[in-house]
């Protein structure tokens, strides 16, 4: 009997997505971001944003309550309209991925596929990032990519689903093999793999400096990077209007540079910063567009657990 708490709540949680995939899809699209964005300003009074609250204020301290009150409900519909978008992308072809999407700085990116090399991202939780991938995958190139396993496992695998449904190539984190074996094989192959990396998941974080604190982010990205020395180059997804609804413009920021001295973790963090510094100017000046919902910053990790990642170090 103790399961069954878990059991409804994972059923609970498994047909709501249902729902999402069967009823976003068939609503006019206005209605389902006015919907979406209702659903985000009833969790921020509800006192549901209170993490996302909490990393706005870290990184724009400048702000009174007022002000930070009005980023936080800005920043949750920005993180619905991702859902929202989400259950409707199936729907959306090449030539609407093409409208909804613009793309910056996308030239060096599209010398290396077409010359038919790899191309390492370090993405932050920016914008619609499987919006980016599903247009990536279209119109760049292959997209390999890791996602995060979520609980329960059938909404898991309903999102691996919908995303190779996409064309995308999906690594789970956890609970198989690991992963950075694959994506060094599709680092020897054309394409494009996206990591999202703003958030350390492992006990391999990096402390770096973002948005003028210490934060850990994940090596990944730079250690792919530097093992099969394929160009690393920071993107940024922040949404735009486009008429009454929305799109995303992906920015590709300059590769960055590789150290010519120092230890290979060395080179790792510093090339990790380097993507931060990037990401964290954007999240400065598009804040409701960064999605984060978890503890980034080190001054809100615990330290037990700061421990432990030093350790396994």
């Amino acid at each position: 009997m103790r399961g069954l708490p878990r059991a409804a709540a994972d059923a609970a949680t498994l047909a709501g997505h249902r729902l999402g995939w069967a009823a976003v899809r068939r609503m006019p699209e206005r209605v389902a971001y006015g919907l979406f964005d209702r659903v985000a300003d009833l969790t921020v009074a509800r006192g549901g944003a209170s993490r996302m609250r909490a990393n706005y204020a870290r990184v724009r301290p400048e702000l009174d309550d007022a002000a930070l009150d009005a980023l936080v409900r800005a920043g949750m519909r920005s993180y619905l309209r991702y859902y929202c978008e989400a259950f409707r992308l199936p729907e959306l072809g090449p030539a609407d991925l093409a409208a909804r999407v613009r793309a910056e700085g996308d030239g060096p990116v599209r010398e290396v596929l077409e010359a038919g090399g790899s191309v390492v991202c370090f993405l932050g939780h920016l914008g619609n990032w499987d919006l980016a991938g599903a247009w990536g995958t279209v119109h760049l190139g292959p997209v390999t990519t890791v996602a995060e396993r979520l609980e329960p496992e059938e909404v898991f695998r309903e999102f691996l689903e919908f995303r190779e449904g996409l064309g995308m190539t999906i690594l789970p984190l956890t609970g198989g093999p690991d992963v950075f074996p694959a994506l060094r094989e599709a680092a020897r192959r054309p394409g494009l793999i996206p990591l999202l990396a703003d958030r350390d998941l492992t006990a391999r974080g990096v402390t770096v400096d973002f948005c003028g604190l210490p934060a850990r982010m994940a090596p990944g990205p730079a250690a792919l990077a530097l093992a099969e020395r394929r160009p690393l180059f920071p993107v940024s997804i922040r949404h735009e209007r486009r008429g009454s609804g929305w799109g995303i413009v992906v920015t590709f920021h300059p590769p960055v540079e590789v150290p010519t001295s120092g230890a290979t973790r060395e080179k790792v963090v510093a090339m990790t910063q380097q993507c931060a510094d990037a990401l964290g100017a954007v999240v400065r000046r598009n804040t409701a567009d960064w999605h984060m919902l978890q503890r980034v910053f080190v001054d809100d990790l615990d330290p037990a657990r700061l421990a432990r990642q030093e350790v396994a170090r």
